[in-house]
């Protein structure tokens, strides 16, 4: 016994022996404390982070000397040795003297410098946040290099990179604090409308390109993360508030508020909590264009109008007066007529509103860096999505719940995302069915020739007019006979009517759509560095996710309930250095199944070399493989769009969309029946190619089914600083296999495509439906591109940043005149920026310059040209320190040259504002 007492007071004496206890502080060039600074020990898995004051303490079993290495985000890597046990430190972090300096996780997920990066990696921090020109953080994500915004309405802001954007952008993925941000039935990403408040944003990253081989699917077109603030860090009640004008010729001077709130505290070392509310409020980009994109040119007193946004008026049809009155051909004639529409104006809500709430619970159980999260986000939202048509998407809310158990080498997580329609509606249905809630479609066009008849052979016979000037008296009295009590905006009964029918979810008679699909994910990350003593930095991971689609078949075929199906994935990466930590390797594969297509690997390869005496210079290259699977909407979709009907390909929806129509009196005396029901799988499989028939030479076709989309994609990029000057510059190149589309086909009514007979006359007799398929496509599809960024000091402590993106498409449109890419993306792009956040103590101020060339624009909605825009932002701010405030001045495009980066969207005005923050 005395001996195991005697063993056991040894064994203690060398425990107490090898532990090292270093302690310290950690601030910046202005001795304020900053929290969330990692400290590890240099060479080993090993570290802890600084507290909200500032405060360390790190220990160890490594006897001294060792060195600590002190990194955070937005300031220059700072290692310092340690010579004794019970040392204390006093850490001084420089601001990154160049943005190569700063930390970034995502494109390893891992901390590394921008400048070891292996691909190409974009960031926007609590800096760039204070000093951006855009009235909003997310909006000035359009400054940096490579990347896009499309703007649909003032609270909805489309992110792309690398091109084919829509603002149905499903090519790209945002995470806010690892939770996929995609609205679950719609398919893509709202913008920042149920995203994050300022206030709590520690930083932005965005990877351009495919990054499937760590992140799957989703990842397939680029990714942004946003990462949120600790509340064991960053402490205390912050506020903001901004008011200000938007100006738009459309619209006039409107106000523009926006204010939040975030209140953090942490209770002890082991209970934190945080909470979040911001809300936005302003009137939309009113869109008003007339234009008839089909026949540039013609305005309402053409008979066939059909105007850019002008809804209802694409209920058409063509008369054949001679025959209508029993007068011999040639007679009168016949015409394509359109119904009158409703203003864009008279139907949507321009109130844009955008409120967004979090709360978060951290627990620490032992007081280190095990760390148990709940966190909860609320978005609600108003604002215009255009896709097929466009929608007025009102009190639109998304919900997403997170529980995550994490430490400094794992996490695993499983969230919740649910979205709810609320009382979102379709603007060109409401149009449409209220004019026939009014006036049905037969009775309207029986009168309208019943007037049009006899005003022409009058005007011809009685009135000596030409037959020009008979046809255009007789089209105007026509439709004024034909109007006659037609429901005027702003009245009693359209406002009824508008009612009735925005509250129908069945579009052959209202506009109302409704979803409350969700998804659940879980997924979980390991880093086994720290059992292999660092030999290399070696992650393990996978995910899991189950949809549930439920739009009360509104928008899916599930009228008859819920739908669901599931997708799975893992991968593995290593990462290593060598050669005097000059090179550095980066190898990763991941392999993902969904439950409707065979499993894929995406692999990824990348090697960057860091040369120079002062390592001031990385060269890297890398290639990988990625896919993309086919959406809830690709798969399950059946809906009347108006213009086709979209039928979704997975494999037992082609039957499951049945759809009822009328057959023409000639039809009917083919088939002796007045109507048909028409499956979807018809247009799969018994179609004919809509251009073809455009063309008068009909030809059958067979659309397959779809498949996951491929891209092979190829890097190349340089990083380095000479003298004053920091350049980063990166070329790409994409190829893509199976690139998934949408292929719009002709279905007769009956006969068999092809018959040569009996399918040939349905389309004579206008006894046909487009339809709209989801497939893929065997056209060799490329991409390629570059951007290169200068960032310099000039006139001793002024900012100055240029860069260039250059992206181009490698598709022959000749050869496959179907094949819609939707590529949508510039050619060129200039950006540039000047500032100084210290112009004279506490005062700063920065402006933005964005040149976009001309680009030719395709989406369901509409088709056409962007003109080429120039944009100038700018921003003064002040900084108080005595009550923790910063306040700002700006405007964005105060060029006051009001531009549209899509065809039907409201033109883009300027906005004016100033702006509070408190404690930021």
């Amino acid at each position: 016994m005395r001996r195991l007492v005697i063993l056991s007071l040894m064994l203690f004496g060398c425990l107490s022996y090898a532990q090292t206890t270093v302690q310290g502080t950690v601030v910046d060039e202005n001795n304020e404390p900053i929290p969330g600074t990692n400290v590890v020990l240099v060479g080993k898995a090993e570290g802890t982070t600084t507290d909200f004051d500032g405060n360390f303490t790190f220990n160890t079993s490594e006897q001294p000397p060792f060195q600590l290495q002190f990194t955070a985000i937005g300031f220059a890597t700072n290692t310092t040795e340690v010579t004794s046990n019970n040392q204390t430190l006093s850490i001084v972090l420089a601001e990154a003297s160049t943005f190569l300096d700063e930390i970034v996780i995502s494109a390893s997920r891992t901390p590394e410098r921008i400048f070891e990066s292996p691909v190409s990696v974009e960031r926007f921090g609590l800096k760039e946040i204070k000093n951006t020109t855009a009235e909003s953080f997310y909006g000035g994500l359009q400054n940096l290099k490579g990347v896009d915004i499309n703007t649909n309405s003032l609270t909805f802001q489309s992110i792309n990179t690398r091109g084919f954007a829509t603002f149905a952008n499903n090519r790209f993925l945002q995470l806010v604090d690892g939770m996929d941000n995609t609205a679950p039935g719609l398919n893509f990403v709202l913008g920042n409308l149920v995203g994050m408040s300022e206030l709590d944003v520690q930083s932005v990253e965005i990877l351009p390109g495919a990054s499937s081989a760590l992140y799957g699917a989703g990842a397939f077109n680029g990714i942004l993360f946003m990462r949120s603030k600790n509340p064991f860090d960053f402490q205390g009640i912050s506020a903001y508030g901004k008011t200000g004008i938007t100006s738009q010729e459309a619209a006039g001077d409107n106000n523009y508020y926006d204010f939040g709130v975030r209140a953090a505290h942490a209770f002890s070392d082991k209970l934190a909590v945080k909470a979040n509310i911001s809300i936005l409020k302003g009137e939309d980009w009113h869109a008003n264009s007339i234009l008839d994109l089909a026949n540039p040119g013609a305005d309402r007193s053409n008979p066939a109008y059909d105007g850019l946004n002008v809804y209802g008026d694409e209920v058409s049809t063509t008369l054949d007066f001679d025959a209508a009155a029993g007068l011999p051909s040639g007679t009168v004639g016949t015409a394509t007529i359109s119904r009158t529409g409703y203003d864009e104006r008279d139907l949507a809500d321009y109130n844009a509103e955008s409120v967004k709430t979090d709360f978060a619970i951290h627990y620490r159980p032992f007081g280190t860096d095990l760390e148990l999260i709940y966190n909860g986000r609320i978005g609600r939202g108003t604002t215009i999505y255009q896709g097929s048509n466009r929608y007025a998407v009102s009190g639109f809310s998304m919900q997403q719940h997170k529980l995550e158990l994490k430490n400094d080498n794992f996490f695993i997580r499983g969230y919740l995302v649910s979205e709810n329609s609320g009382d979102a509606y379709d603007t060109r249905f409401a149009a449409i069915n209220i004019n026939r809630r009014w006036k049905g479609d037969t009775q309207w066009f029986t009168e309208y020739a019943g007037t049009y008849i006899p005003a022409y052979l009058g005007g011809i016979q009685q009135g000596g007019l030409t037959p020009e000037q008979a046809s255009t008296a007789a089209h105007a009295a026509a439709r004024q006979a034909a109007d006659t009590g037609r429901l005027i905006p702003g009245t009693p009964a359209f406002q009824s009517a508008f009612n009735t029918v925005t509250n129908d979810g069945d579009l052959t008679t209202g506009a109302k759509f409704i979803d409350n699909t969700k998804f659940r994910h879980i997924n979980g990350n390991y880093n086994i560095a720290h059992l292999i003593d660092d030999w290399a930095d070696i992650q393990i991971g996978g995910s899991f996710r189950e949809y549930e689609l439920n739009s009360g078949g509104t928008i899916f075929t599930d009228s008859d309930g819920p739908i669901t199906y599931n997708e799975y994935g893992a991968y593995v990466q290593v990462q290593k250095k060598f050669a005097d930590d000059r090179f550095k390797f980066t190898g990763s594969a991941r392999y993902d199944k969904n439950e409707f297509f065979d499993g894929f690997v995406s692999p990824r390869v990348a090697l960057a070399y860091t040369a120079g005496e002062n390592r001031n210079h990385n060269i890297r290259i890398s290639a990988q493989q990625g896919f993309r699977n086919p959406t809830t909407q690709d798969l399950f979709i059946g809906l009347d769009a108006g213009a086709a009907i979209l039928v979704g390909s997975a494999p037992d929806n082609l039957d499951r969309d049945v759809r009822t129509f009328n057959v023409s009196q000639n039809g009917q005396g083919l088939i002796g029946q007045s109507t048909v029901d028409i499956v979807g799988r018809a247009a799969y499989e018994n179609a004919y190619s809509l251009n073809s028939v455009l063309s008068g030479a009909p030809e059958a076709v067979n659309t397959s089914v779809i498949k996951p989309e491929e891209i092979t994609t190829f890097e190349a990029g340089y990083r380095g600083q000479i003298g004053k000057f920091t350049i980063d510059l990166s070329g790409y190149y994409n190829r893509y296999k199976d690139f998934i589309a949408n292929v719009t086909v002709l279905v007769p009514y009956y006969g068999t495509a092809g018959d040569g007979g009996l399918s040939l006359l349905a389309l004579q007799n206008g006894d046909r439906k487009p339809y709209q398929t989801y497939t893929n496509s065997t056209v060799d599809i490329n991409s390629y591109g570059g951007t290169v960024g200068v960032d310099t000091k000039i006139f001793g402590d002024f900012d100055l940043g240029v860069n260039y993106t250059y992206t181009e498409l490698d598709f022959d449109k000749a050869r496959f005149p179907d094949f819609r890419t939707n590529f949508n993306t510039p050619k060129h792009k200039v950006k540039a920026s000047f500032g100084n956040t210290e112009l004279f103590k506490n005062f700063g101020f920065n402006v933005n310059y964005r040149w976009s060339d001309s680009f030719f624009w395709e989406a369901s909605f509409a088709d056409g040209d962007v003109p080429s825009f120039t944009v100038l932002d700018a921003q003064m701010n002040y900084t108080v320190p005595s009550i923790k405030s910063v306040f700002k001045v700006g405007g964005s495009n105060l060029l006051g040259d009001e531009y549209f980066t899509a065809i039907g969207t409201g033109n883009i005005g300027s906005i004016y504002y100033v702006s509070w923050t408190i404690n930021p």
